[in-house]
């Protein structure tokens, strides 16, 4: 998702992209969730990134001359976990996807003079406010519509077009682990109760011990055949 603009409608291009945590198996039977931890260093992902362009540009744009200062200072690169789920991915994408520069409740005042508008302050967390004349308004409002024919949102791997019934499938197994841990939870719940097991069994109903890190408890989800090697 192409975004241009900061708070104050200043040109900063930046987009923002959604990655899944996980992935199909190469026969299509199982969901692969990432292991801890898969998230890309962001110091190495913004140098690969700013290398990336730079060879597209010097391919595609010849004729096209940068400033050296863009190659040589560095690029900002945030990789964060957002959450599980529909509504973590509708909560990040309603973000960026259909709004625009700015929105009304943002503007505060309006007259000829010009107009004022509220921001948070990043470093300070806080909300302030701008007063800007009314062209220099329009000025950094316009350089954010962007130009006819290009597309804002592009769509890859898992949610491509031609991935559709790889995407629902990938569906139908969240949907399907989802049920299962609830019908586990349930169950466990239903028949761990206090004083009615034996004092044998229910230190062996305790979560193990990680054998490696010595914290947590492991908790059994399937068997890995020899040809998952590759799974979690």
């Amino acid at each position: 998702m192409l975004h241009t603009w900061t708070q104050q409608l200043l040109y900063h291009p930046h987009v923002h992209c959604l990655v899944t945590g996980g992935g199909i198996s190469d026969d299509g039977r199982y969901w692969l969730p990432s292991r801890n931890g898969y998230l890309v260093p962001e110091a190495a992902l913004a140098d690969l990134v700013r290398g990336k362009l730079k060879a597209a540009l010097a391919r595609r744009r010849p004729d096209l001359v940068l400033p050296a200062v863009t190659w040589s200072k560095r690029w900002v690169v945030d990789s964060t976990a957002w959450g599980q789920g529909d509504d973590a991915v509708l909560r990040y994408l309603a973000r960026y996807v259909f709004r625009v520069a700015i929105t009304n409740n943002r503007i505060v005042g309006l007259d000829a003079a010009g107009v004022t508008l509220r921001h948070k302050h990043r470093a300070s967390n806080r909300w302030r406010t701008i007063r800007l004349s009314g062209d220099e308004f329009m000025r950094r409002f316009l350089q954010h519509v962007l130009p006819k024919g290009l597309h804002k949102v592009r769509y890859y791997g898992l949610w491509h077009s031609t991935r559709r019934e790889d995407a629902a499938r990938a569906r139908l197994m969240l949907q399907q682990c989802a049920a299962q841990a609830d019908a586990e939870a349930r169950s466990s719940e239903a028949t761990a109760r206090p004083g009615d097991q034996p004092a044998d069994r229910a230190l062996a109903d305790e979560p193990r011990v990680c054998p490696c890190c010595k914290v947590g408890h492991l908790t059994h989800i399937r068997r890995l055949y020899p040809k998952q090697a590759s799974g979690p």
